[in-house]
C-alpha cells in the first residue's frame, strides 16, 4: 500500500482537493482508501442503537457490517492510533491519502491558501514535496495551482508509487 499525505491548516481546501483528485485516480484504475484525522471529537454512532450500547457497556470495539460497507468503532481515549495501526486496519487499497497527520514523516503535498493568513508549512517540513496553493510560496519551491486536478493527481502519483511500500 502507498501512502501520500495531503497536509495543512483548517479551511486550506484540503478535503475539497482530495475531492477532486479521487475520481481521477479512481478512473485510472486505483483503488484509493483515506485516512483524515480531526482534532475535533466525534461519534458516529446514536444513542440507543445497538452498537452504542455495546460501547457504553465496555466493548472497546464495536464492528457494524452490511452487504455495502462496514465500520470499526474503537474507543481508545488514553492515546490516539498510531497512523501505521490505521493503515493496517484498512482493506485493500493501492494508495492511502491521509489528510492531516501533517508531523508524520511521510511523503506529502501542503495545501495552502492566501484568505487563511497562516503560515507555510513547507519550510520546516522536508516531507512536503511540494505545495497546492492560489499564491506563489514566499521562495522558490515548487507549486501546483491548487486548481490544476491533472497536475495535482499526476504529482502524487509520480511521488506515492516512487516511494517503498507501507
Amino acid at each position: 500500500m502507498k501512502v501520500f499525505g495531503i497536509a495543512g491548516y483548517s479551511g486550506s481546501g484540503k478535503t475539497t482537493l482530495i475531492e477532486r483528485v479521487l475520481p481521477v485516480l479512481s478512473a485510472r484504475g486505483l483503488r484509493v482508501g483515506v485516512i483524515k484525522h480531526t482534532h475535533h471529537d466525534f461519534d458516529i454512532d446514536r444513542p440507543g442503537k445497538d452498537s452504542w450500547r455495546a460501547r457504553e457497556a465496555g466493548a472497546v470495539a464495536v464492528l457494524l457490517a452490511s452487504d455495502h460497507r462496514t465500520a470499526l468503532l474503537s474507543e481508545h481515549r488514553d492515546a490516539p492510533p498510531a497512523l501505521d495501526a490505521l493503515l493496517a486496519g484498512l482493506g485493500h487499497c493501492d494508495l492511502v491519502l491521509v489528510e492531516g497527520y501533517k508531523r508524520e514523516p511521510i511523503p506529502k503535498l501542503e495545501v495552502h491558501r492566501a484568505q487563511t493568513a497562516r503560515p507555510w508549512l513547507f519550510p520546516d517540513d522536508a516531507n512536503i514535496l511540494a505545495v497546492a496553493s492560489d499564491v506563489d510560496p514566499p521562495r522558490d519551491f515548487p507549486r501546483i495551482d491548487i486548481d490544476a486536478v491533472s497536475q495535482l493527481t499526476d504529482f502524487i502519483l509520480n511521488h506515492a508509487l516512487s516511494r517503498p511500500t507501507a
